[in-house]
């Protein structure tokens, strides 16, 4: 973006101060949609980082419009009110963000809704310098106090009952993959073939800022990769099952078989669809629809408390959870359900004496 001071005559020909006038770097994109998409390929995101960009954007785009974005069975597939960039500089769509915001604050828990809002940010900020638009909309909107990390690890006998469920090669592979690396979901599903090493049991991700980091696996992973690749070569590992809309970016389509890679959103629906039961074994099956199953962060975290209540140390821990800081270690601190009733009945008085 570049500013030209513009001389202006006043009403008796004196001259008035010069103003700025903003001229665009380039022209303006036609459509929101477009704006996000050079967004995304302009500003440097990490490949890892630009398919949850989009959806971010993507479901900013409703409330951009004036509109509460549709959630559940409906968001998936649903398309964006179509609508130019510029719209974003009208002065009244500040108040009307604010009260959609805090509705879908009060659905969505206030990381999806922190995360949502910063990548707005983000780009909005980038299409100020480009001198697509002139104000931020999102200016007055706070971000919402985040609830403290409550994750709990899953104990071994529900991890090993995970295992023997009746599910697609896809999901046991996907499972198992998240749970021996300690990965992110998001990194997972945004890994290639080619980023495989499966001689090395390793894969290799694009982390925050572009640089390369590395996920491990260990023999459960290693055993289904094989059927899973099925001697494809390139593409994204984990597909969905059927061809990929028109209109899905390259990136995300197979080009051997045209299927699209597989969405966080949809990974997580069929996870916590799939462990209902497991999360609530006493429920009745009548009641099972309307409980929650557990989320994939779950794997992750239950990797790395295992991995402490193991004695793994400091450095390794960070390696493996791939944190910057020791602080972020503390979640992974609290001793799982395993090992606290194993505790407890080292010190039962009454096992002491039979011993």
């Amino acid at each position: 973006m570049t500013i030209e001071p513009v001389t202006e005559l006043g009403s008796k020909g004196a001259l008035r101060l010069p103003r700025a006038r903003v001229v665009p770097l380039s022209a303006a994109p036609s459509s929101y949609t477009a704006a996000v998409e050079r967004y995304l390929t302009g500003a440097g995101i990490a490949k890892s980082s630009a398919r949850i960009y989009r959806i971010s954007l993507t479901t900013w785009g409703w409330i951009l419009a004036g509109e509460p974005p549709p959630t559940g069975p409906a968001h998936r597939g649903a398309k964006p009110p179509v609508f130019p960039v510029a719209a974003i500089d009208d002065p009244a769509l500040p108040e009307v963000l604010a009260e959609l915001a805090a509705a879908r604050a009060d659905e969505m828990g206030a990381d999806t809704v922190n995360r949502e809002l910063s990548i707005a940010r983000k780009a909005i900020g980038w299409w100020q310098r480009q001198g697509w638009i002139e104000c931020d909309p999102t200016i007055g909107i706070e971000r919402r106090p985040a609830p403290p990390d409550r994750t709990k690890a899953l104990a071994e006998n529900q991890i090993a009952a995970l295992w023997r469920l009746d599910v697609a090669l896809r999901e046991k592979t996907q499972w198992k993959m998240l749970y021996e690396s300690a990965a992110r979901a998001d990194e997972v599903l945004c890994l290639n073939v080619e980023d495989l090493y499966p001689q090395d049991k390793r894969g290799r991700i694009t982390a925050k800022g572009g640089a390369t980091e590395w996920i491990h696996w260990q023999s459960g992973t290693a055993q289904l990769l094989p059927r899973l690749i099925a001697r494809r070569t390139r593409g994204p590992l984990f597909l969905t099952d059927r061809k990929a809309p028109a209109g899905t970016p390259t990136l995300d389509v197979c080009p051997e078989t045209g299927r699209a890679r597989l969405s966080y959103r949809r990974a997580e629906e069929i996870f916590e669809e799939n462990t209902r039961l497991l999360a609530n074994p006493l429920a009745s099956p009548d009641d099972i629809e309307d409980l929650d199953g557990w989320t994939l962060h779950r794997l992750r975290h239950s990797a790395l408390t295992h991995d402490a209540e193991d004695g793994t140390s400091t450095p390794m821990l960070l390696a493996r959870s791939r944190h910057a800081s020791v602080r972020s270690l503390e979640r992974y601190a609290r001793p799982g359900v395993d090992l606290v009733a194993r505790h407890v009945a080292e010190r039962d008085p009454a096992a002491r004496r039979r011993t």
